[in-house]
């Protein structure tokens, strides 16, 4: 083979491995032009340029040779890079305990079209798995485009490899019920293409807010979130979701909060997930919870309607503080550069933001040399896209075998 074979062959190879950062790098925001592109893979300019080239080429994103340039600005600006609007999707999907969501997600989070179903969850898994695959096969029909896999968030510790779901406490459904074969087998029967992910619901929460939310640019992430029963952890380190041996790690629920507390699920007393969850705000602020709509809903309500009232704030302060020592000893564990909350935590977090950081300070190693950021989440239904994250994951790491 000639040298000048070999180089080509080598530029070629070198490209082919650049395509999956440079697809992360703008699916994420932080490759907005070429010029960025190019500083950020450590290429030339040349080889960003065929890289973004192939990338067009498969349909993910689109190229902008001739951006107009900003006003003051000298010399020709960079060719911008952006997401192809008509490129291909992902089904995500969600359960929980009020129902559950499908949605259509192309490449930046962007959530295309979405529709919400059932009030009551049925106790057989295949069910309402089925039921939530049916609705996002008929919004694929409806929108004609490419699908190229399918992830779904469950509110449950999954174990690996198995794909079992060990507690979905709050689902009624059968411990180690094998959601990732179920829910695999019905994508397929619905003749959706693509591989198949299933993940814990916080765990895909923080790995979106961590590309598309209040998350980016931490290299050691803590979420800490209540939706509509119970409390779930994650923690996202370099990029990636810290999940354990065997996918169990960050059961953050059962971190004690107060030993002579409410009995909980696990056979404990006084665990985050009983202490600080929408059910315990609205026994705390002498609520009687309805069964009209979700409790995360009325305690939001709550919150937005009721607030002066010395019951409800004196219920907040109360969650505060549990929730505060909660992240405090995971702190001291843990070590991350930011904690961000999501559903009821971030209601909470507004209501009173400088108590559960002063809590957090005084009770962590380190709170008082500065603190970590304690911030909101900022994604709309961040589970439903952080179950596209994991669909998306394949095309992200090897655009080209995946996509051919």
């Amino acid at each position: 083979m000639s040298v000048k074979a070999t180089s080509t062959r080598s530029r070629l190879e070198r490209g082919r491995s650049a395509l999956g950062p440079a697809l992360e790098l703008v699916h994420t925001g932080r490759a907005p032009t070429r010029a960025v592109l190019t500083a950020e893979l450590g290429v030339t300019r040349a080889t960003a340029g065929a890289v973004a080239a192939e990338l067009e080429a498969l349909g993910l994103i689109r190229v902008d040779s001739r951006p107009a340039a900003a006003t003051g600005s000298q010399g020709r600006p960079s060719h911008r890079l952006s997401i192809d609007d008509a490129g291909p999707v992902v089904l995500a999907a969600q359960v929980h305990p009020d129902g559950f969501r499908a949605a259509l997600v192309g490449l930046g989070g962007r959530t295309l079209a979405t529709t919400p179903g059932a009030l009551t969850v049925s106790a057989d898994p295949g069910q309402v798995i089925g039921a939530v695959v049916d609705a996002g096969a008929a919004l694929l029909r409806e929108s004609g485009r490419r699908c190229v896999g399918a992830g779904l968030a469950v509110p449950s510790a999954v174990a690996e490899p198995d794909g079992t779901a060990l507690n979905p406490l709050h689902l009624a459904w059968p411990a180690g019920s094998p959601v990732r074969d179920t829910f695999s087998g019905l994508v397929r029967a619905a003749g959706i293409t693509g591989p198949a992910f299933t993940g814990n619901d916080v765990n895909l929460a923080a790995l979106a807010e961590h590309r598309h939310g209040a998350g980016r640019g931490a290299r050691h992430l803590l979420c800490v979130a209540t939706g509509h029963r119970g409390v779930g952890g994650a923690l996202v380190v370099d990029g990636r979701l810290h999940t354990g041996g065997s996918g169990l790690a960050l059961e953050v629920g059962h971190v004690t909060v107060n030993p002579e507390g409410r009995p909980c699920h696990c056979g404990s007393r006084g665990c985050l997930d009983v202490e600080t969850d929408p059910l315990a705000f609205l026994t705390a602020a002498g609520r009687d919870p309805g069964p009209e709509v979700s409790l995360l809903q009325q305690s939001r309500e709550l919150l937005a309607t009721e607030y002066d009232d010395p019951a409800v704030r004196a219920a907040v302060g109360e969650l505060l503080d549990r929730l505060g020592l909660g992240l405090a000893g995971l702190v001291n564990i843990l070590d991350p550069d930011r904690i961000i909350l999501g559903g009821l935590h971030r209601e909470l977090l507004a209501a009173d933001p400088e108590r559960l950081r002063a809590v957090v300070a005084d009770r962590s190693l380190w709170g008082r040399s500065g603190g970590v950021p304690v911030l909101a989440c900022t994604l709309d239904h961040n589970s439903l896209v952080g179950a596209a994250e994991l669909a998306w994951q394949p095309v992200l790491d090897d655009p080209l075998g995946a996509l051919g």
